[in-house]
């Protein structure tokens, strides 16, 4: 079986359901990101919070960009 690089997986077409996941990994991140870069004084618990949600945002989004679909299992499904 061949494997894809990553140029291919970046490029190919993701799924509905990573497409889903992705949609809100970003917004969650851009939420952690608006809560780190607000004027006001947070307490630490609430910074520490929105640091690792980026984070987690960030990686789920990268890593839902990079599924594709199959093209084997889509033409057993739709031949």
């Amino acid at each position: 079986m061949k494997q894809k690089n990553l140029n291919e997986r970046w490029n190919g077409r993701t799924p509905k359901f990573w497409k889903r996941v992705q949609r809100w990994a970003i917004i969650t991140g851009a939420v952690a990101g608006a809560i780190l870069a607000a004027p006001v004084a947070l307490p630490a618990a609430v910074i520490t919070t929105a640091t690792y949600l980026v984070t987690v945002s960030a990686t789920i989004a990268a890593t839902s960009q990079l599924t594709v679909e199959d093209k084997k299992q889509e033409e057993i499904i739709n031949p």
